[in-house]
């Protein structure tokens, strides 16, 4: 007997719950998973009961689907008005982002503006920024100085040098003029040009060429008597000498210039403003600081370099090879292509015969870089004929070429000039009249006579 789902009262509907026919599907929706389940629920048992009923009319099909697509609809916006319910805040108020700020920046800000919009809400937490990275600049820069002229500078500080020469001035001049030139006058000549530590053979020379002078000319004012001291003054400093620094390149290499001397008589200082000498010239200049015995001698030199905008070549160790930093400066000039390098050494007994032969050593490794066009000896022309002794005596370890007279403004006395020129035969190149970073002075011979005389 065949029993079909018409006669048992099954109708379609019932079949596409039961799993006869494909129903359609439905796309989910977000949010709504659970609205989903009720509406099957409720449905499977509404077409259970129908499946129960003995016939099923067609009316009933009907209104079993209206039911479902109304459930199905009011699911979907129960699910719609719950998801817009989440992206509301407290109180009903919508999540919403608020509109992007204009940076103040752009509108012409402040600076203020711009900190307080990274600040937060007043009240809130503050936001941390990333900071670009400034560099920050030194505490102090050194200011570069701009020396002043060389050219004349021993006829601006004549005043200083006259000041401290009365005995071989102004007491040779009016013993001169005095009248009654007898053997004692002389002898008083005699013993001031002694004490002015012109020397035994330049005095004698002196004292001679002035009693010649008076006998034949007979002259006694003191405008006569000062024309003639001057001219035999000068002609013991010798203006023929070549008083020149060596301050230029030679053969396409820097110009080496070694300063040498006892403890205290200046070197560093020295060695500093003849820089400042040579920079006011445009000469291009390099510092090596040598003198690595004596405490903070480097950084001394050193600062003299920064004032004029100069290198300085030292080493980072007290204590170390001043032969080897000698020839580091040089060969550091050398590759610079500057027009000269400046060497400061130790000060040295010049009858310590360890300490001088040092010195000796520090010479020949600087010739193994570069020849040594220059060699200044320094000296204190208040020590007067001990100084003499120790010109002797770095003549002949190092070959001095030229000499700096320091202190020349105090209780020094002038005659210094002509006698270390004659004991080592070489000029006078440099004097010190002052503390002054400008008071280092070219030796002018004309304008050393006319101060000693004034």
């Amino acid at each position: 007997m065949v029993v079909n789902e018409q006669d048992l009262g099954v109708s379609r509907l019932q079949r596409v719950v039961l799993g006869k026919a494909a129903p359609r599907r439905i796309p989910p929706c977000p949010g709504l998973v659970h609205q989903h389940e009720l509406t099957a629920t409720v449905v499977l048992g509404l077409f259970t009961s129908l499946g129960e009923s003995p016939t099923v009319t067609q009316l009933q099909e009907i209104l079993a689907v209206a039911a479902v697509i109304a459930l199905a609809g009011i699911a979907l916006l129960v699910g719609l008005l719950r998801g817009r319910g989440r992206a509301r805040g407290p109180g009903g108020k919508s999540k919403t982002l608020p509109p992007p700020r204009t940076p103040p920046w752009v509108d012409g800000g402040s600076e203020s503006d711009v900190e307080g919009s990274l600040a937060g809400p007043a009240g809130g937490p503050t936001f941390d920024t990333l900071q670009p990275d400034v560099l920050e600049a030194p505490a102090h820069l050194p200011k570069i100085e701009r020396p002043d002229s060389a050219t004349g500078r021993l006829q601006r500080l004549r005043a200083r040098l006259a000041r401290s020469n009365t005995a071989l001035g102004k007491g040779l001049l009016s013993l001169l003029s005095g009248g009654g030139l007898d053997e004692q006058a002389w002898e008083d000549v005699e013993d001031t040009l002694l004490s002015s530590d012109l020397g035994v053979e330049a005095t004698m020379e002196l004292v001679d060429s002035l009693r010649t002078r008076v006998t034949v000319e007979g002259a006694r004012d003191e405008e006569t008597v000062r024309g003639w001291l001057r001219e035999d003054l000068l002609r013991l400093v010798d203006p023929t000498l070549d008083r020149s620094i060596a301050s230029s390149r030679v053969d396409g290499r820097p110009a080496v210039v070694m300063v040498v001397g006892v403890n205290g008589t200046g070197k560093t200082t020295t060695v500093g403003k003849l820089a400042r000498v040579l920079v006011a010239q445009d000469k291009d200049v390099v510092l090596g600081a040598a003198d690595t015995f004596r405490a903070a001698a480097a950084d001394q030199l050193q600062t003299w370099g920064e004032r004029v905008g100069v290198p300085t070549i030292r080493s980072d160790r007290d204590g170390a090879d001043p032969a080897a930093v000698a020839f580091d400066a040089v060969k550091a000039a050398v590759e610079m292509e500057v027009d000269v390098v400046l060497i400061d050494t130790a000060g040295r007994l010049h009858n310590k015969v360890g300490l001088m032969d040092e010195l000796g050593k520090v010479k020949r490794v600087v010739e193994k870089q570069s020849p040594i066009d220059e060699v200044l000896l320094v000296l204190d022309a208040t020590t007067g004929q001990n100084g003499l002794r120790q010109a002797e005596v770095f003549g002949e370890v190092v070959n001095v070429t030229g000499i700096v007279l320091t202190k020349l403004d105090g209780t020094a006395k002038g005659g210094i000039v002509v006698a270390v020129q004659r004991k080592l035969g070489v000029p006078v190149k440099l004097v010190g009249l002052g503390e002054g970073p400008d008071d280092l002075a070219p030796f002018d011979p004309e304008a050393f006579v006319d101060a000693l005389i004034s």
